[in-house]
């Protein structure tokens, strides 16, 4: 599928389930102690380092943005659905949330003190991942703090229908933590922490810390 092709229908899909999945996910963290203790430690790594602005790329509702900036981060969202960063902007109206894309940030160059990329990197093709990484490079400074949370497995599938019941047309890519290593590597990051979750669910999870090479 082209670029256009996938990026056109996951910003469509949850354009239309923007609402729903706000509903669904706004009180989530509540219920998942390790997230939000890597989210902490995340928080604490920005804060020795320095500190400085954090970029939510993939935000959706805006919930996870709200909660770093509730550890002190200077963090602000960004997001392919127009609709998903509307109710950004309306759940969190002190907050900054733009659209964006991944594949093409508009950032500059080592702009950022960190940058996580929150289960949005799942609907990302392998042949784009290299250069979404690189564009996470490029805007973050050396040094700079890379967390991504992603689903762990070998298989992508379809989604066609959503949050809320309401139809979506998106591939969900599950992907083996090494695989994800190597691509980190090879885009000029050292990966320096691994935590693997819910190991005995039907999706587990992966966590990774990494830091851009100068």
């Amino acid at each position: 599928m082209s670029d256009q092709g996938w990026l056109a229908d996951t910003r469509a899909s949850y354009d239309t389930v923007a609402v729903s999945y706000a509903d669904q996910v706004r009180d989530a963290l509540a219920g998942e102690p390790y997230l939000r203790g890597s989210l902490a430690m995340f928080a604490d790594l920005v804060h020795v380092a320095g500190g400085g602005p954090v970029a939510d790329v993939g935000c959706g509702p805006g919930h996870v943005t709200a909660h770093l900036r509730e550890l002190g981060v200077d963090a602000f969202g960004i997001d392919l659905s127009p609709a998903m960063v509307g109710v950004a902007r309306r759940d969190h109206p002190g907050l900054r949330f733009e659209v964006g894309s991944m594949t093409d940030l508009d950032l500059a160059d080592a702009s950022l003190a960190g940058l996580l990329a929150w289960w949005s990197l799942i609907h990302v093709p392998d042949d784009t991942v290299g250069t979404v990484l690189g564009q996470f490079r490029r805007a973050l400074r050396p040094g700079g703090l890379l967390l991504l949370g992603f689903h762990v497995g070998d298989q992508s599938r379809l989604k066609t229908q959503g949050y809320g019941g309401h139809p979506m047309k998106v591939h969900v890519h599950r992907r083996r933590p090494e695989q994800v290593t190597t691509w980190l590597r090879d885009a000029g990051f050292t990966v320096e922490a691994q935590l693997l979750i819910d190991l005995d669910e039907s999706i587990p999870g992966a966590i990774l810390f990494a830091r851009r090479r100068p």
